[in-house]
């Protein structure tokens, strides 16, 4: 009799391990899966705005014919783009892309025929777009990646997470030249 309260006793609670470790475990991957689709979600939008700077390119290239260097900032941060094979260097050309894109914008307000082109602004004002929901998702994706670290160092979710070998993952670091102050002057 003492044996099978034992071994009902055992049972039991291997059948509640199994359950708590399948409820972290899913968790998890519920998580990590949030990560990976919020860095998806960027990468539509990376690629929508990359899809877009050809065009944006072209129109300005006959405007602009003192600015070479800016347009080749624009076109070498694309290429960038098109190469990086891991988030991280996608991001860095995905800051750069962002960069040569500000300048090319200054820069057009030297172009009075440029400005009127009703093509360049659409192209602009639709980059604009694309820009700034890419900053939307860049703090959705943040949010993801800190809920997940959050999970894999917490009690008892890091046991389930090692043994996974789940690593914590990098939030969107922002360019360090644009945390500068703007260096802002008035002209009367």
């Amino acid at each position: 009799m003492n044996g099978t309260i034992i071994l009902v006793l055992v049972v039991l609670l291997l059948v509640a391990f199994i359950l708590y470790f399948v409820t972290i475990y899913n968790g998890l991957v519920t998580v990590r899966n949030n990560v990976d689709k919020s860095w998806s979600n960027i990468d539509v939008l990376l690629k929508q705005r990359h899809d877009e700077l050809p065009k944006l390119i072209k129109v300005c290239e006959r405007y602009m014919k003192h600015e070479a260097d800016t347009l080749e900032n624009v076109i070498k941060a694309r290429s960038m783009m098109a190469g990086a094979k891991n988030m991280e260097d996608r991001g860095k050309a995905e800051g750069m892309l962002t960069e040569a894109l500000k300048s090319l914008f200054a820069v057009s307000e030297n172009y009075p025929e440029l400005k009127a082109d009703r093509r360049f602004g659409q192209l602009q004002s639709r980059i604009s777009e694309l820009e700034n929901e890419i900053a939307d998702r860049r703090e959705l994706y943040n949010e993801s990646v800190n809920i997940f670290n959050i999970r894999i160092e917490k009690l008892p979710d890091v046991f389930v997470a090692n043994i996974l070998n789940y690593k914590s993952k990098e939030m969107w670091q922002i360019n360090p030249e644009d945390r500068k102050d703007v260096d802002v002057r008035f002209s009367y």
